[in-house]
């Protein structure tokens, strides 16, 4: 397998089958104890995907719909500032 870059990651499905994915930003909500990563397959940055990760590096999909809200409004936040999109 190539050496992974400092922002990819492995995906590994259900099945076993592994995907290289790439880290757009992650953050953390102070309120909720939580980090979350934005990752995207493929080197499709339209089709960014939610996850929350631990300190250990385990990662979770993200499935509580005020959490995903709140997600989707940092997502927001950073595709409209011209400071991230240089």
């Amino acid at each position: 397998m190539k050496e992974l870059n400092e922002n990819e990651i492995v995906l590994t499905d259900d099945e076993g089958k592994e995907y290289l994915a790439k880290i757009l930003f992650t953050f953390e909500n102070e309120e909720r104890g939580c980090k979350y990563a934005f990752i995207y397959v493929n080197d499709n940055e339209d089709e960014v995907y939610l996850f929350k990760y631990t300190d250990d590096g385990e990662m979770f999909a993200v499935e509580d719909e005020e959490e995903i809200d709140e997600a989707s409004e940092v997502l927001e936040a950073y595709n409209s500032d011209e400071n991230f999109n240089k």
